[in-house]
């Protein structure tokens, strides 16, 4: 019997190795095929416009007359990231140069503060009602969960033309504490917090309901169990709610170029399709432009990328 499972041992193993190596040549080529056209996109940002628009293209800037490669001829430049910063020399700014480019002057900052505000607000926001429906059984619990499921469905598209309208309400109401800025955080919130309350609800299903009652039985109230022992352990998955609220703000463009009327307080999404209108015939200029508005997406991803892998394997092994 030993020597009859040997041949058979052999062959699993041998039949496994191929499939984690095929597995994992499409996973390379997948990844190639996704870096290919940011590569692309960083290479050009360093280029001069005469390197940008030779034919037959090269992909590194350092060929000569006599050779196709000569490291110490490559001719990168950053003119590209100068123009989108328009630097110039400031006597009052600490650094001695003030930006006041509008990309880095006003639509990054904007993105940000919407960005980080929808983000927060969603978090707290699934963060209570994800527990709330984890815990309690009420009446409308199942109702309320399919009605929320049903509304993840719906694409902000649809709904722009009503909150345009409701917007231009608003905004000839005498309301002093009324802003295009709130409106569009509390726009975000609402479209984003669907899906994140049953993101967050299913990580609190996964927490063991006995450590909540042991901190009960100590003495801890409802509230305290709840910021104390729950929330910490649901880190995590209200991470995960975090970067991807996060990622999704940032990259929206129809709303912010809809709802909001001042130009001073639109995104960057939109700085971009100005940008873009303005300059393109300038391949890295727009290159440029692209990676700057990128960036802060792909800094703040690898500063919670752990957090965010931990989130997702805890969710699947859960789930």
């Amino acid at each position: 019997m030993a020597q009859n499972r040997r041949p058979l041992l052999a062959f699993l193993t041998s039949r496994q190795q191929r499939d984690a190596l095929l597995v994992n040549a499409v996973l390379l080529v997948v990844c190639f095929f996704i870096l290919l056209p940011i590569a692309a996109t960083l290479l050009i940002s360093f280029k001069q416009d005469a390197d940008v628009v030779r034919k037959p293209p090269v992909i590194f800037p350092c060929d000569t007359p006599t050779a196709a490669f000569d490291l110490t001829a490559c001719r990168w430049s950053v003119e590209g990231y100068l123009r989108v910063f328009l630097a110039q020399p400031s006597e009052t700014s600490p650094l001695g140069f003030a930006i006041n480019g509008r990309m880095l002057k006003i639509y990054l900052p904007n993105t940000m503060l919407y960005a980080l505000g929808t983000s927060a607000a969603v978090v707290v926001l699934a963060s209570m009602s994800g527990y709330a429906f984890s815990r309690f059984r009420f009446r409308g619990h199942n109702f309320l969960l399919n009605f929320i499921l049903a509304i993840t469905g719906v694409p902000l598209l649809t709904n722009l033309l009503g909150l345009y309208q409701m917007g231009a309400v608003l905004r000839s109401l005498p309301v002093p504490i009324y802003e295009d800025r709130i409106f569009i955080v509390t726009v975000y919130a609402g479209f984003f917090l669907p899906l994140s309350v049953w993101i967050a609800k299913g990580f609190f299903d996964a927490i063991p309901r006995e450590l909540e009652e042991a901190a009960l039985v100590d003495g801890c109230d409802r509230v305290g169990g709840f910021l104390r022992i729950t929330l910490p352990l649901a880190t995590p998955g209200l991470m995960a709610i975090f970067l991807l609220t996060f990622v999704n703000v940032w990259n929206e463009f129809l709303a912010g170029y809809l709802l909001i009327t001042k130009n001073d307080l639109k995104p960057a999404m939109f700085g971009m399709y100005d940008f873009l209108g303005q300059n393109l015939i300038n391949a890295e200029l727009v290159a440029a432009a692209c990676v700057i508005v990128a960036l802060p997406t792909v800094v703040v991803f690898l500063l919670a990328r752990e957090t965010f892998f931990q989130a997702m394997v805890e969710g699947a092994v859960k789930g």
